[in-house]
This record gives C-alpha cells, structure tokens and sequence, in this order.
C-alpha cells in the first residue's frame, strides 16, 4: 500500500512537472487550490483552472527585463515629455498673461519640477522599480498613499492626459493632410503600429522612443536659433520685432489672477516628467544611469521650455490672434512654432512642424502605453489592482496591463464627438491640478524616506544619488504645490465672468485624490481589520529591490572605478580615430 502511495505521488508530481517550471511554482499553484477551496476533476476544468493559475499566480514569477541603457534614459529624461504641449498650446499662456508673465510662470514651475526630480531620483537610483511612485507612497509613508498615486497618474495623468488630450490633438494634426478622415479612424491608424512594438522587447520601447524624442529635441534647438536670430534682424527681408513685445506694459497682463492661470498650461506642458522613475525599473545599471538622467532634467528645462517660451513671446505680440487660434482649436498651421517660420520666411515649416508635431504624438502614444502598463502592473504586484494584470510573459511585457491601455486608448477616443477642442481644453485644467497633487506628493515621500534612513541608521554613502541641500528641495515642493494650488483657485475665482465651473474644474482632481485616499483607509480598517495607517519609520522597508544591500554601495564604487581606469588605459593603446568611431558608435547603439 506504501508503494502504491508512493508511485501515485511520483506520477503526480511528474504530471505537474510537464506545467510547471520550478517546485515554487508548483507550491504556489497548490496554494492557490487550498486558498480556492474548489477541485475541478475533469480535463478539461483542469487545464482551465491551471490557466487561471498561471494568468493570476504563477505569471508573477517573470519580471521585467534591465535592457534600457543609459542613453534611453538619458534621451527620455531630455526629450521624453515633449509632446503636443509645448509645440501647439505653448503660446496660450502668453495670449493669456503676456510675455513676461508666461516666462515667469514656465520658469517657477519648472524649478518646482526640477527639485521633483532631484527628490524623486534620489529614491529612484537606490529603488528602480516599475511604477516607482505608488511603490515609494506605500513603502515610506502608507499604502492608502500608494494606492492614490497609483490610481491618481493611472485615471488622471497617464490615461487622460495622454491618451485623449495627446491623441485628440493628433487626430486635429492629421487632418491638416486628410480632412476627410474622421478622428477616430486616424486615433486607430496611430494606436495601431505602436502597440505592437510594446509587445516585442523594452529594448524596442527604449530604442523607438530615442529616436522619436532625437527628432524633436532637433526640432526644438532648430526653433529656438531661427527664432532668435529672426528676432535679432538676422535675416535679410524679414525684420524681426527684437524687444518690442516686452515694451509698454506688454509683458505682464491682467495682474496676478492671469498670471496665476498661465500655471495650468506649464503643468500641461511639464506633464510626464516623472516617466524617468518608472523606466528606472527597467534600466541597465540604474545606480548610473538614473543620476546622469536626473541631471540632463536642468537642461532639458532651460532649454527646451524656458527658451522656446522665451523665443515665442519675442517673435508673436501677445495680442496676435494666430496665439489663441493654436490656444482653442489646436490649428496646426496657428502652431506659435509655425508661425515663427512662416515669418522668417520659410514657407514650407507648416509641413515640416506637422511632421514633427506627427513624430511627437507618435512619443506620447508610446510613453503611454509604457508608462500605463507599468503603473497597473506595479498595483497588482502590490495587490491593489487584480493579480491578473501582474502576469509578465518570458520576455518581461506585461500583456494583460497593456491589453487594457489599448482598450481605454480606442475607448477615449469617442471623447471627439464633442469636439476637438472642447476636450482639448477641458483636459489642460484636470491634468494641471493632478500632476500638482502628484508632485506635492513626492516631497511629502522624499522626507519620509530620509527619516527612515536616519532612524535604522543607514549611511548616506550607501545611496547611489544624494540629493543636494536636503531637506530643503523636498520641503520647498511641499511649500510651492500648496502656493500654486491655493494661486491655482484665486484664479478660478477671479477669473471674469466669474462661473462655479472654473472652481470645480481647479478643484476637481483634489476630490479625486480625496476619494481615492479615504475610501482605501476605511478599505484597510473595515475590510482587512488593519490599524495601523502610518507605516512606522523602523519597520520601512530599505532592503528590498536595493541596487546593493547594505555596506555595498563603497565596493560597488571601487569595481567601477577600476574598470573606467582599464578602459580608459586600452584606448590610450588605441589610434585616436578608432577611439572616436568606437564611442560613437556606442553612443548611437
């Protein structure tokens, strides 16, 4: 009789065997069947329940795959989060507030979000983790904050922002070649050839979105030269305005209340910037490469926002009615970069700029499948969204996630039967705020993971970025979201005619947060019978996920060092011109 038992247990382990790849698989699934309570006896049940396993339990055991370099992040962080923002409602702020307003807004926010990044970084190089945001809020402070910032850039920011307010203007950019076509046939013609490249490799992700962002970070420098030297009298025939725009009381219109407004297009416009923490996750060597990324941010800033604000407000009068045209109706030929061409006297940019404007979307469609499906995948690994969409396949995509970004892609899409810039415009208000909420929450975790650090006793020397002037970056975030907010509502009440849907509209993401943040509290205490809110700072986890465990940081330091100084000793070896086309051709692929 023991035999028998015995033969009958080998057999069955040897049946398992065939469908499972590892004994911890294996104890898993039997789990799963303890935890269920249900036995399936037939075939055919088996192989349904054991797919089931597979989708919710044991698809887990894959991760997500280190194949992004250096210059991936380094091209996402420079160039990553320039979209339709900067290129077609740019100018709004300054039809709205003046030059000098406008400059003066894009500059605040943008050093807001710079000290984001820094706090953010500092994390995110010693934690790369997919979905950095939500993993940081339950891990340092409580998973109700987790939950809610997870939630909060899922709903607010990755899907809304992207996928309708980017998209929407694409399908307006499109139909600049083929009025014909309706919005949501050209909605399917972008989504189409983009999704697929999300189901092959990161690295795909990674090397597409490189060139994408190299086109428009080309674009914009291009921009930025034609329209100063325009502005200078540099072209013969065509006379530049020089400093006229900023004379007579132009540069700063309608006081504070205006200039308050202009905050929400700088939100829009600086939308995603957090893109480099999750793809951290994915990166190779990210102890290096998140630090260098986090520093390109500074340029990226200047260069891209503070001087093409800059450029457009000396080039196009504030009163220029080709500034609000591109503000309402997104008319790609009212782009204020257009407009900067044309009279420079080169024609034929209306193609060029659609082309690029083309390029952009086609960067925010593929930031957003991406950025989406990690953030989902990120929920249910922390069990806050179903398991199902946890499941990673060999290759480290997360399929059941990015099945469900493609399906609320071609979902918003319906959103244009009420017209293109009615959404457009509606969309700037609710992402500005939440993007403001986000960020204001990223100092609040930036101080708690300090504390926890310092109460476990943990040296600084351990961390692959510091991040300067602590605590003073992350307490100055705190400080400025909760200004701009408070701005952000004088503004609305201000505004004239005065109407209650400009305040709901300011207010509206902070009941978002609210709900979400509360309804997981009273989730935790009446459902899970949890107490204890705050997670107490000794018992902050500070080892999982860590590039090095503690004591390694020193070491890892030295073998790296070591190995730059060998490198740099066979290149002394090497002729000057091998060198050079070595380096080059390592920095192109």
């Amino acid at each position: 009789m023991g035999d028998q038992t015995v033969a009958a247990t080998t057999e069955a382990a040897r049946t398992s065997a065939t469908n499972i790849s590892s004994p911890t698989e294996l104890f898993k699934e039997r789990a799963a069947d303890d935890e269920s309570g249900v036995h399936v006896e037939s075939s055919t049940g088996r192989r349904t329940a054991t797919l089931w396993r597979r989708l919710t339990i044991t698809g887990t055991a894959n991760d997500t795959k280190r194949a992004m370099q250096s210059r991936h992040l380094m091209m996402l962080a420079i160039g990553g989060t320039i979209g339709t923002g900067i290129f077609l409602s740019a100018g709004s702020a300054i039809a709205l507030a003046g030059p000098g307003s406008a400059l003066l807004s894009y500059v605040v926010v943008g050093l807001f979000v710079y000290t984001v990044v820094i706090s953010l970084g500092e994390m995110a190089a010693m934690y790369p983790v997919s979905g950095a945001f939500s993993v940081f809020g339950s891990r340092f402070v409580s998973p109700a904050l987790g939950f809610t910032l997870g939630q909060e850039l899922l709903v607010s920011v990755g899907i809304v922002y992207t996928w309708v307010s980017e998209l929407t203007a694409a399908a307006i950019i499109l139909e600049f070649w083929a009025p014909q076509i309706q919005p949501w046939q050209w909605a399917l013609i972008i989504i189409v050839p983009i999704f697929p490249l999300q189901l092959i490799h990161v690295r795909v992700y990674g090397e597409s979105e490189y060139w994408f962002a190299l086109i428009k970070v080309l674009m914009i420098v291009i921009f930025i030269l034609v329209g100063l030297i325009y502005d200078w009298g540099g072209i013969n025939g065509h006379p530049g305005p020089g400093l006229s725009n900023f004379h007579n009381s132009q540069a700063f219109i309608g006081g504070f209340s205006n200039f308050a407004q202009t905050f929400v297009y700088a939100f829009y416009s600086f939308g995603g910037v957090e893109l480099v923490a999750v793809a951290a996750g994915e990166s190779d060597r990210p102890y290096k490469s998140v630090p260098r990324a986090i520093k390109a941010t500074f340029f990226r800033i200047v260069l891209f926002y503070i001087l093409a604000i800059l450029t457009i407000g000396l080039c196009i009068n504030w009163k220029d009615p080709t500034l609000l045209t591109s503000a309402y109706n997104s008319d790609v030929t009212a782009s204020p970069i257009t407009v900067v061409f044309q009279r420079a006297g080169f024609g034929a940019a209306v193609h060029i700029v659609n082309a690029v404007l083309l390029t952009a979307v086609l960067s925010a469609t593929n930031s957003a499948f991406y950025g989406s499906s990690r953030m989902l995948l990120s929920l249910a690994r922390s069990g806050q969204a179903p398991k199902v969409f946890g499941w990673v396949n060999k290759r480290g995509v997360p399929i059941p996630a990015l099945l469900v970004s493609l399906g609320v892609a071609c979902l918003t899409f319906l959103t244009t039967i009420w017209g293109e810039g009615v959404v457009f415009t509606w969309l700037l208000n609710l992402t500005g705020i939440s993007a403001l909420l986000v960020w204001g929450s990223i100092g609040v975790i930036s101080l708690r993971f300090r504390a926890a650090y310092h109460a476990q006793g943990r040296s600084l020397a351990d961390l692959p970025y510091v991040q300067p002037l602590f605590p003073v970056l992350p307490v100055g975030v705190v400080v400025l979201a909760v200004l701009m907010f408070i701005a952000e509502g004088y503004a609305a009440v201000k505004e004239q005619p005065f109407s209650p849907r400009n305040v709901v509209a300011a207010y509206i993401g902070v009941a978002l947060y609210l709900i979400l943040y509360v309804g997981y509290i009273a989730y935790e205490r009446f459902m899970l019978g949890k107490r204890e809110h705050i997670v107490p700072l000794l018992k902050v986890d500070l080892d999982t996920d860590a590039v090095w465990q503690r004591g390694e940081g020193l070491q890892v330091r030295q073998r790296d060092m070591m190995e730059r100084k060998a490198r740099e000793e066979d290149k002394s070896e090497r002729p000057r011109w091998k060198v050079w086309l070595v380096s080059a051709a390592r920095y192109i692929y």
